[in-house]
């Protein structure tokens, strides 16, 4: 009997654990698919690749903000909540397009040059001053964060293995 006693106790301390460790699991999974630039529901998928890639840093990171902003942002004790606070996280994880105005400041322009003798020459410039216009910018779809089949099961598993452990 003193052993039962035991094992409920052991399975009481682990249940409120069990949303923390969750969460843990999940920012790291969550995190993971930056450093595989994926995404893993049933299947792989993985992101598409940026049109221009000039300095080949990994997709979703220039400053590696993005990132490091995942975190458990709720927890009670039958849930745990995974989120972050950077105002472009939404666009990437779900694609759309931005509709805005940019503002073009005056420059010069080349109108003209012209290859001579191996050299190109600068034959006429334009000044283009300053104006704003309207652009459309599409921002493909590259999840990071979200509902996933692999992380449910990465969870139950873990889950099951501290029960496991609590009773034994």
């Amino acid at each position: 009997m003193n052993e039962f006693i035991t094992k409920i106790d052991n399975l009481t301390k682990l249940y409120p654990k069990l949303p923390k460790h969750a969460g843990v699991l999940a920012v790291n999974f969550f995190k993971d698919r930056f450093r595989q630039q994926n995404w893993i529901n049933h299947n792989t998928k993985p992101w598409k690749a940026r049109s221009r890639d000039i300095n080949k840093r990994g997709i979703l990171i220039k400053s590696g903000r993005l990132k490091r902003s995942i975190r458990v942002t709720k927890t009670t004790p039958e849930s745990v909540e995974i989120g972050t606070d950077v105002p472009y996280a939404q666009i990437h994880n779900e694609g759309g397009t931005i509709n805005t105005v940019v503002k073009v400041s005056t420059h010069t322009r080349d109108a003209h040059t012209r290859k001579r003798k191996g050299r190109t020459e600068k034959v006429r410039e334009h000044t283009v001053s300053s104006h704003s216009r309207k652009v459309n910018i599409r921002i493909p779809k590259r999840q990071f964060i979200g509902k996933s089949a692999v992380l449910e099961k990465q969870i139950s598993r873990h889950i099951q293995a501290a029960i496991t452990k609590a009773i034994k």
